[in-house]
């Protein structure tokens, strides 16, 4: 019998061996075999160098970042995450909705250093679960936290970055996740069903849009499969999905998920290689470089083509403890892996000419950026 058990594992693996044959070939893995391949390490590296393969023939041997201010636009939620340190409540000291002067100051700050994104973070409708925080909009002359964020859009091209938003991102599309004792059973607006057709309005507006998918809060393997399958679904009706993002769980001592395990090194590669194998060619795959410090060759030989923003002013404010990476240290990780490190800009060039994609009263700013970018002497210098 053991024989027969080992022999069953050898036929699986040389089954797999041949799957990943397929996306090189043009075919699509079925959702079973992606799963697997998640699951046996014994293949990371065949899995790691087809999706590289993958990354080259899509991207070439440029990978890129975008110079960003980071900006906490407001910490307040309605949410209540168990793996989040971003979210406060208006009585925590502190919770901060920034005001359109230090919008408008720390934009001016982030262009002068070279950035060209402003990155909008914020908590999901505090305004229905806040009273006071109302208050605070209605002082501000808004009603919503969108309409707010709209603004602060406004504040950030006024002083020449390109506003990027972050309100949206799918961390899974798991109901399970939303149940009694899950990570999500106090966060009505991580309903994945909400995400999905927020996703799919996105796409029916034809905004370029940034998902992604949380690694390490208690999904499944298959669950992450089909999250990424469901994102290949709507970008390929709508053709608007730029970038995905693959995320890591990292622990935190004030956080409910205080004592969980992070997600491993191998695993984190093994899901950039997967989602490079099931998403289209056109879709950046992307890592966070602060979150895996430790990492950056592994995360290259995975398929990865993007590092995300990258500041040289703000931290992370969603993982306060782990700093940007240096960009001369990490063009110096890609050069060693026979790579080029290069600026992007927030709207990724595929859909600048695209049809309806782009306001034409931003195009001559984001040519004007662009070639700021395709110019760049290697980068800014991101603060450690």
């Amino acid at each position: 019998m053991p024989e027969l058990a080992s022999g069953g594992a050898v036929a699986a693996r040389d089954a797999l061996r041949e799957a990943l044959l397929k996306p090189l070939a043009g075919e699509e893995l079925s959702r079973d075999e992606a799963v697997a391949l998640l699951a046996t390490p014994e293949l990371t590296a065949a899995l790691l160098a087809t999706a590289s393969a993958l990354r080259d023939r899509a991207w070439g041997r440029t990978v890129t970042f975008s110079p960003k201010v980071f900006l906490p636009v407001t910490n307040l939620c309605r949410d209540r995450c168990t793996y989040c340190t971003f979210r406060k409540d208006p009585d925590d000291p502190d919770a901060w909705t920034m005001t359109p002067d230090e919008i408008a100051t720390w934009s001016a700050r982030g262009r002068t250093l070279g950035c060209k994104e402003a990155l909008m973070c914020l908590g999901d409708k505090p305004e229905v679960a806040f009273p006071a925080y109302r208050a605070t909009l209605a002082g501000l002359g808004h009603r919503t936290t969108a309409a707010y964020v709209y603004h602060a859009c406004a504040i950030a091209l006024d002083c020449g970055l390109l506003p990027h938003t972050n309100a949206g991102l799918l961390e899974n599309v798991s109901p399970r996740l939303r149940a009694r004792g899950q990570v999500h059973q106090w966060a009505p607006d991580k309903e994945p069903a909400l995400r999905l057709r927020m996703l799919r309005e996105a796409g029916e507006l034809r905004i370029p849009f940034t998902t992604g998918l949380l690694l390490g809060i208690g999904e499944t393997l298959a669950e992450r499969v089909d999250t990424l399958l469901a994102i290949r679904e709507l970008h390929r009706a709508y053709g608007h999905v730029q970038e995905v993002i693959v995320q890591n769980f990292r622990a935190k001592p004030t956080i409910p998920r205080a004592d969980a395990s992070e997600p491993a090194p191998e695993d984190i590669a093994r899901t950039v290689a997967v989602a490079r194998l099931i998403l289209d060619a056109d879709v950046s795959v992307q890592a966070p470089p602060n979150l895996s410090p430790a990492d950056h060759a592994l995360l290259l030989a995975a398929g990865l083509n993007d590092w995300g923003g990258i500041s040289p002013l703000t931290p992370d404010y969603v993982n306060p403890e782990a700093p940007w990476p240096h960009v001369a240290a990490l063009a110096a990780t890609c050069r060693a892996a026979g790579y080029t490190l290069a600026e992007r800009l927030a709207i990724y060039p595929a859909y600048v000419d695209r049809p309806g994609f782009l306001a034409p009263a931003l195009r001559a700013r984001v040519a004007a950026l662009g070639e700021e970018a395709r110019t760049a002497p290697g980068g800014v210098e991101a603060s450690a």
